[in-house]
């Protein structure tokens, strides 16, 4: 089975934000980074941060981590140095706490549209979670953007999150357990350490890869590709090569008749809904063509 792009495309057009729009465009090679780097600019706060609903279920306008995840994830996947990356960094290392963690979430001031769990936490303590999915980011756009590399948030988030991981003794909460996977993925050039905590994260994923998600929706589950998305990274060992191309086999089979994708987690809102469906679309597509899935 295989995805059809065309009807991938007419979603996009149909259903997502801008953002999404224009990241699906970059993709197919039909626009350029600057016109993806200004759609994101409109989540951006002047303090460097970003909000605004970036993360779709976090739907207030203060900067959050979570917003600083999807900028990231931006700054990445357009591939070139941009001083939109270094100001976030600037921005991060103003909210990591001292033993430079970045909390789970910030306060906000209405919490309209906001999932709960980004609401009911202590922003006095670092977290794993959050700070290993901003730092996993962080470390895809430092191969390009030499700034990035050389900031000094980066390696204090590094050596937080290497010294959270090796202080786990039990599997960690799914999402936390994904993000921490593909922290240490992105670290392994840099980082000699990277190698033997993916080897202890590894003894906590069964044999089928999948983890459900405690607490979450029913049926909620991260899968492997979730926790090793791409074919050049270290994580893939972690994996037999015929549970990877059955897991891209049932990606591509599970695209909706509307021609997108659907998550299997709690939406808050129904901007939320929408948004999340067109930023899994894109993330299925990207996946499946660096898996060189498409055919």
């Amino acid at each position: 089975m295989t995805a059809d792009i065309a009807k991938a495309a007419s979603f996009m057009a149909t259903h997502a934000r801008v953002l999404d729009r224009r990241r699906f465009e970059l993709l197919m090679g039909t626009t350029d980074a600057n016109a993806v780097l200004a759609a994101v600019d409109g989540y951006r706060n002047p303090d460097g941060g970003y909000g605004w609903g970036l993360e779709p279920d976090l739907r207030a306008p203060e900067s959050q981590p979570g917003g600083a995840l999807h900028a990231m994830e931006v700054f990445a996947e357009v591939g070139t140095a941009t001083p939109r990356a270094v100001e976030l960094c600037d921005w991060l290392e103003r909210i990591s706490l001292p033993d430079g963690g970045v909390p789970f979430a910030l306060p906000v001031a209405d919490p309209a549209g906001c999932a709960p769990f980004w609401l009911q936490v202590d922003p006095s303590q670092a977290a794993l979670q959050s700070t290993a999915f901003v730092t996993a980011v962080a470390l895809r756009v430092a191969e390009h953007d030499p700034a990035v590399a050389e900031h000094p948030w980066l390696r204090k988030a590094v050596d937080y999150c290497f010294r959270a991981i090796d202080a786990i003794t039990e599997r960690p909460f799914a999402i936390e357990m994904c993000f921490a996977i593909q922290m240490l993925d992105a670290a392994h050039p840099m980082y000699s350490e990277a190698q033997g905590l993916l080897d202890k994260l590894g003894q906590f994923i069964p044999d089928d890869g999948l983890v459900p998600v405690a607490g979450g929706k029913e049926g909620e589950t991260l899968r492997p590709l979730d926790f090793s998305p791409l074919p050049d990274r270290p994580s893939r060992r972690l994996y037999k090569p015929e549970l990877i191309a059955a897991e891209l086999e049932r990606m591509a089979g599970e695209q909706k008749e509307d021609g997108g994708w659907t998550v299997d987690f709690h939406n808050y809102s129904p901007a939320a809904e929408l948004e999340w469906r067109g930023y899994r679309t894109v993330w299925a597509v990207s996946i499946l063509r660096r898996n060189s899935a498409l055919r």
